[in-house]
């Protein structure tokens, strides 16, 4: 193992951190499709199969498959700060070559820090719509009567 990180040199290691985020970023694409157009949600899955199913990959539903996606996009943006730290040299270098003008390069750089910020923060600030289920729309729960007791319950009908 000691002789496998001596003989790692940087451009071995970059070209191993971006194999992984490649493979990462990938599996969020494919995971995001998949949750789009294979798992599908209520009403689209009760228009293809006539009611509505929970519908399941490798024993996971539609949701738990969202948690792994989130969970590689929390991979994902931990390698690309690696990425990023490992060449912010080369990344210094060429914004200075680019941008000559110092205030320029300030107010490049403020607007870019204030934009991904907003970014990454504005979901923690906003709150949803929220509004009443209209008949026809979302889970419908019906009152049945067990025959065997006279004590109802609620079963789902979908």
């Amino acid at each position: 193992m000691k002789n496998l990180v001596k003989t790692m040199r940087k451009p071995n290691w970059n070209f191993a951190l971006n194999a992984v985020m490649t493979l990462c970023m990938l599996a969020i694409i494919g995971i995001g499709f998949l949750i789009k157009h294979t798992l599908l949600q209520g009403q689209e899955c009760k228009t293809i199969y006539g009611q509505n199913k929970e519908l399941y990959l490798l024993n996971m539903d539609r949701h738990q498959w969202g948690n792994i996606h989130f969970i590689l996009g929390l991979v994902f943006c931990g390698l690309l700060t690696l990425h990023i730290f490992l060449h912010w040299k080369v990344i210094t270098v060429i914004y200075h070559k680019i941008i000559k003008a110092q205030l320029a390069k300030r107010i490049l750089a403020f607007g870019f820090i204030i934009i991904c910020s907003i970014l990454i923060l504005i979901p923690f600030f906003i709150t949803p719509k929220i509004e009443p289920i209209k008949k026809g729309k979302g889970r419908q729960v019906t009152l049945v009567t067990d025959f065997n007791s006279n004590l109802p319950y609620l079963c789902n009908v979908n």
